[in-house]
């Protein structure tokens, strides 16, 4: 059985927004900035955290070497 959930402030904003007409282009420019956004936030909070645990390049390079994938039995 599927729950409902609310909207939330961001998905009734952006339904206010879309209430108006807008061309496709438009459709495009205004999720290029919500990617932006995104893309800069979670940039940002990824520079916090590392300065936060004082990880360096060699974190990064640590992590490249890292196998996540399940195994198969």
């Amino acid at each position: 059985m599927n729950s409902r959930k609310k909207l939330s402030s961001l998905q009734m904003e952006l339904l206010e927004v879309f209430s108006f007409e807008v061309s496709d282009e438009q459709v495009k420019e205004i999720r290029s900035l919500l990617v932006e956004y995104f893309a800069d936030k979670t940039t940002t909070d990824v520079d916090e955290l590392f300065k936060e645990k004082g990880w360096g390049e060699e974190k990064i390079e640590e992590w490249s070497k890292e196998h996540m994938r399940t195994e198969y039995k």
